[in-house]
């Protein structure tokens, strides 16, 4: 398994805020719904069609206000778990890192290792500039999101 991680950002708000909208898969309808075909979300699982290819997400472990464990469901074209780790420092203070453990074959390390870490710090990066006020109301947000811009954390 190659391991991929994200840069740490911090998010202007509280772990319990953060973790409430990320840990139900549909609280992303209104977001990806339009941007892929085939999207179905409940709670703890997601399929939708991306680039010709059929694709499951299922949450395999959490615990609230720490991290989700999402891994690839039956049908995905790679093996793969992903954590979305997060640790409050303040009640406005929320650090947030992605890592991704995916199964690559040397070939498919060279074509798309580099990809795939930068995407991975690029979703970290989307996902702390929507919690910090970059975008309106996040689903299952209350209306509560504040902060401006995006800050990354060397680890």
């Amino acid at each position: 398994m190659e391991k991929y991680e994200s840069k740490q950002y911090k998010i202007a708000l509280p772990a319990e805020n953060i973790y409430r909208v990320l840990s139900d898969f549909s609280n992303f309808t209104p977001i990806i719904g339009d941007k892929v075909e085939c999207w179905q979300a409940t709670e703890n699982s997601c399929s939708f069609r991306a680039k010709g290819f059929n694709l499951r997400l299922d949450i395999i472990d959490k615990v609230p206000f720490d991290y989700i464990k999402v891994g690839s469901g039956e049908g995905s074209p790679m093996n793969f778990t992903f954590w979305i780790q997060l640790k409050q420092l303040a009640p406005d203070d929320t650090r947030m890192k992605l890592t991704l453990h995916v199964e690559l074959n040397m070939m498919m390390k060279m074509m798309i290792g580099g990809k795939l870490r930068e995407g991975i710090d690029r979703i970290a990066e989307q996902i702390a500039n929507a919690f910090n006020g970059n975008f309106e109301n996040m689903p299952g947000s209350g209306g509560i999101f504040g902060g401006s811009g995006v800050e990354t954390i060397d680890n």
